[in-house]
């Protein structure tokens, strides 16, 4: 019979002795240990190493055992209880993740984690991460919190000032301007009452605290940026500013060193920079607003040869994956702070920042913006480099020249879809964007009336490819064949073995190819399991796996 329990324990899964009746307290921790991190199933009458050694007796009713557990946390575990048939007798108990902190009926709260060598373990749940973890779970907003020990007069008038400036220039809310300086801090939740007595909040000891201040009372507030040339970093500053102001300092930075390049569409010519402005103002933004403060750590723009990255201490928050970030409904960390950002006109006022962050690489053909460097503990995005599509850019502009609209982001996403994989159906684009199908087939007929898009057959076997207008001679459309995908797919793997590692550079010489064409072939080599990347930044390379 095959075996139907897993060979090891992992952060989902664990393995109980019963052999000598594991203790109800043991038991209790491990189930509270599964409901505070992400769930999993617990096999009782399994030992560490994997060996099957079956239940005690006073364990086999399963019934009771789950009544038991539901009794013995707060709130209430409901936990599934069933028999796997085995050669001894082995319980599985599968504990959900839990919408809110869970402690046993002794007051202990526990959450699971691996440790170096590879294997999960039980560990206490602290007080600071109890806060993180309700603010992950959207329960808790830690900058609408009043900061303990801080005063209206740590508030630097200077920095009120800065946010009214901000407010006309970003075209926020005008109304905002019309109100005094008290009024305009209750308007924006930046203090709160206590007592009668307002304090400044989290919120608002970010944006108007006096800079000593916030380092002071807000150690987990650093921001810095780097520029990288090779390993050598040229530019290396850390600061602990008012959020505005360090906004206004991380973007000029940026701006210094964002290129534009002059490109021609018919009788006009627009300036290209090498990325995005709005787009990045927008990705800057996020990473403060959506930072867990409760954790150490700076928000940090990095800036090398092959792009711009941003990266902030705190995960995603509970249901946001790097996965489902364009589809799943906004929510925040940290709400009030979002919110007076939105107010000023820094953000995105819908919520959908990450739209923005997209739009600003797929209207100008560029490679898309990269989550996936993203763990539980922080989140990383990288905006790679790359010479705008130009093809791509005419085929935008004219569109909105014709329409008097901007192109929308869901059919940005099926053109760059259709540049990279030729011909698709909508099935094929459904699988990648994880639209609804009525609305994929809305945006695939818009494209396709307006001419940025063919239409190939009828029925289930119809296909989807670029208009031939986007090329600027037919030689080069027919060179975008899956013929050359193989091919080159064939030669970065045959160098990976004779070298035994290649990089972005190697295969840019291989196959005379721009570093934005390299890294994808590298990516979708990856995709498919074929190559693995070790290292990162100028040390990435990519091997066979083993």
């Amino acid at each position: 019979m095959n075996r139907m329990i897993p060979e090891k324990e992992t952060l989902e899964i664990e393995f109980k002795s019963d052999l000598t009746r594991l203790p109800d307290s043991d038991l209790i921790d491990a189930v509270v240990a599964f409901a505070n991190t992400r769930g999993g199933d617990l096999y009782l009458g399994v030992e560490d190493d994997g060996r099957i050694t079956g239940l005690h007796a006073s364990h086999r009713d399963s019934t009771k055992l789950a009544a038991f557990i539901a009794n013995q946390t707060i709130p209430p575990i409901s936990v599934r209880v069933e028999t796997i048939p085995e050669e001894k007798a082995v319980l599985l108990i599968h504990v959900p993740q839990s919408r809110s902190i869970v402690a046993s009926t002794a007051g202990k709260i526990q959450r699971r984690r691996i440790k170096a060598d590879g294997t999960p373990e039980n560990i206490p749940m602290y007080p600071y991460e109890i806060t993180t973890r309700l603010s992950e779970l959207s329960m808790l907003d830690f900058s609408a919190q009043p900061v303990p020990g801080a005063a209206l007069e740590d508030f630097d008038p200077l920095e009120i000032e800065r946010l009214r400036r901000m407010v006309m220039a970003y075209h926020g809310e005008q109304t905002l301007l019309e109100l005094v300086d008290d009024e305009l801090e209750k308007a924006l939740q930046l203090v709160a009452s206590i007592n009668g007595q307002m304090i400044p909040t989290y919120a608002g000891l970010l944006i108007l605290g006096r800079q000593e201040r916030i380092r002071e009372l807000m150690p987990t507030a650093e921001a810095g940026f780097q520029m990288l040339r090779g390993t050598e970093v040229t530019v290396n500053d850390s600061f602990y500013l008012p959020l505005l102001a360090a906004l206004e300092r991380i973007m000029a930075f940026i701006d210094a060193r964002n290129p534009e390049q002059e490109m021609e569409m018919g009788m006009f010519r627009i300036s290209v920079p090498e990325f995005d402005k709005r787009a990045v103002r927008e990705a800057v933004v996020n990473a403060f607003v959506h930072r867990d403060y409760t954790r150490l750590g700076r928000v940090l723009v990095q800036m090398d040869g092959d792009g711009l990255s941003i990266s902030n201490p705190g995960g995603f928050i509970e249901g946001i994956t790097y996965d489902n970030i364009l589809t799943v409904d906004p929510h925040g960390r940290n709400p009030v702070l979002a919110d007076a950002l939105k107010r000023i006109g820094l953000a995105e006022r819908t919520g959908r920042g990450v739209d923005r962050i997209y739009e600003g690489s797929l209207r100008f053909g560029r490679d898309l913006p990269d989550y996936s460097a993203s763990n539980p503990v922080s989140v990383r995005l990288f905006i790679p480099r790359g010479m705008p599509d130009q093809g791509i850019v005419r085929m935008i502009v004219d569109y909105q020249q014709k329409s008097g609209e901007p192109v929308p982001l869901n059919a940005l996403f099926v053109l760059n879809m259709l540049k990279h994989k030729r011909r698709m159906n909508a099935e094929e684009m459904n699988r990648e964007l994880h639209l609804p199908e009525a609305k994929l087939r809305a945006t695939l007929e818009r494209l396709t009336e307006s001419g940025l898009v063919e239409a190939i057959g009828s029925g289930r076997g119809r296909a989807y490819v670029l208009s031939a207008r986007m090329y600027h001679d037919p030689a080069e459309y027919v060179s975008q064949t899956d013929i050359d995908l193989i091919r080159h797919k064939e030669l970065i793997i045959k160098l990976t073995e004779q070298k035994g590692s290649v990089t972005r550079k190697d295969v840019v010489e291989l196959l005379h190819v721009t570093p934005s064409q390299a890294y994808r072939l590298l990516q979708k080599l990856v995709k498919e399991n074929k190559l693995v990347l070790e290292g990162k930044n100028n040390a990435a390379r990519y091997v066979i796996p083993y």
